[in-house]
């Protein structure tokens, strides 16, 4: 116990923990390949894309099968797991193009990398957690912000690889950095020692300055979804996560609609949505562990409710661009201070389960909001109409931001009246 006090620092645990958030994360960059595949092999767009679709509905299937298997055998195994199915997905993306085969791509990056995925993204998250028992929105902030930031990392490389090396020489190379980063990120995660707390705040908890953090239950992951806060935060999820993908999705065209910018203007501007979409990440989970995480959402919606009714109103370029950005962070927030809200309504216990069920949310949204962009566009032949539609979820996601605090406070009741009678 004492050696591992000594020789784990949590803030290398947090550093391995985005060295796997920001591999995985390069999925968000597959937009890189597109082009060259549908001109190299004559694909569609859509064939092209469906290996996208497939990889993050598997993310979210995996993430939500495998939140058991995280707790059972601990993140240096499970990112272990990760890495070669990712790494394996990945290198035989290579060996898919090679030979020419769309559904071999569909089987390694859609499925395998997919797996990997949703096993990666939920590895590290628990055990920040308890690591920083004095700012956990902080800790699941700085994993998450790495998926965030990670095709502002990847873009450019993938890009230059792809035009010196060529395509299926571009998915070796990156399998092989994938592999290296993960297995060594994954060899170092580890938990903490029972009961350990941050010596600062040991000292203070010890002197009652300051009281750790009191969980409002400690259930296991099957426990918790029969509850009602459970699904509470799964609308919330889905709704923020339905909007979001749905404006990320169709960004570049509604901006040259609304506010006539030129194409060259709205790909930079889409560039800059992936960097306060990072943004977003570590700083409203910062901020939630000041304000808490019941505050943090519910300004969410309010933000996101001014924000989608101006929006097709806004026909000047740079304010346009404004508001998207403040979207994006609310967008990258609700993602990173998901596990925080999560250990403070269920614990630690099974903090990975739970938060891979809650990821089912994400993996239906990413199906539902750009359908509901693309089929209201089509409908209407304006963006207006979708963002009008994003207003009304948002307002019911106002309303279940603020319910959910009715039901934390009849807990809360209840667990002083316990300690009362006790």
């Amino acid at each position: 116990m004492k050696r591992m006090e000594t020789t784990k620092n949590r803030w290398l645990i947090a550093l391995a923990a985005v060295g796997i958030h920001i591999s995985i994360g390069s999925v968000y960059a597959w937009s890189v390949f597109t082009n060259p595949l549908s001109k190299t092999f004559n694909w569609s767009l859509t064939q092209v894309s469906i290996t996208f679709s497939i990889a993050i509905a598997f993310l979210g299937i995996s993430a939500a099968f495998m939140g058991h298997f995280v707790e059972k055998y601990g993140p240096r195994v499970s990112g272990l797991v990760s890495a070669a199915f990712f790494g394996a997905g990945t290198l035989g993306a290579g060996f898919a193009v090679s030979i020419e085969s769309l559904w071999l791509l569909y089987i390694t990056y859609g499925v395998l990398g997919g797996i990997g995925l949703g096993v990666g993204y939920i590895t590290p998250v628990s055990t920040l957690v308890k690591w920083f028992p004095d700012r956990r929105g902080l800790a699941t902030g700085m994993a998450i912000m790495g998926f965030g930031f990670a095709s502002l990392v990847f873009s450019p490389i993938m890009n230059s690889l792809i035009s010196s090396v060529g395509i299926s020489s571009t998915f070796y190379i990156l399998g092989a950095i994938y592999l290296v980063v993960m297995v060594s990120a994954a060899s170092y995660i580890a938990p903490p020692p029972k009961g350990w707390m941050p010596a600062g705040f040991k000292e203070k908890v010890e002197s009652g300055e300051s009281k750790p953090v009191a969980d409002l239950s400690q259930l296991m992951a099957n426990e918790a979804v029969k509850t009602k806060r459970f699904w509470f935060l799964w609308i919330m999820l889905f709704i923020n996560v339905t909007c979001g993908i749905a404006i990320l999705a169709v960004a570049s065209p509604m901006a040259q609609e609304i506010t006539g910018m030129s194409a060259a203007a709205a790909a930079t501007m889409v560039g800059l949505m992936g960097l306060f979409n990072g943004l977003g990440r570590i700083g409203w989970a910062s901020i939630s562990d000041y304000v808490g995480r019941p505050n943090v959402y519910t300004a969410f919606f309010a933000i996101q409710i001014v924000s989608f009714l101006v929006l097709p109103s806004i026909t000047q370029a740079l304010a346009f661009q404004l508001i998207l950005f403040l979207i994006l962070t609310c967008y990258g927030g609700g993602f990173a201070s998901i596990p925080a809200y999560i250990g403070d309504l269920f614990g630690t216990k099974q903090l990975g389960a739970i938060h891979g069920y809650i990821l089912t949310a994400w993996a239906l949204a990413g199906l539902v909001g750009p359908t509901i962009a693309s089929m209201v566009r089509e409908a209407t032949n304006s963006y207006a109409g979708t963002l009008y539609i994003f207003v009304g979820m948002f307002v019911i996601a106002l309303a279940v931001s603020l319910i959910i605090r009715l039901d934390i406070r009849k807990l809360r009741e209840a667990q002083k009246q316990q300690e009362l009678a006790s």
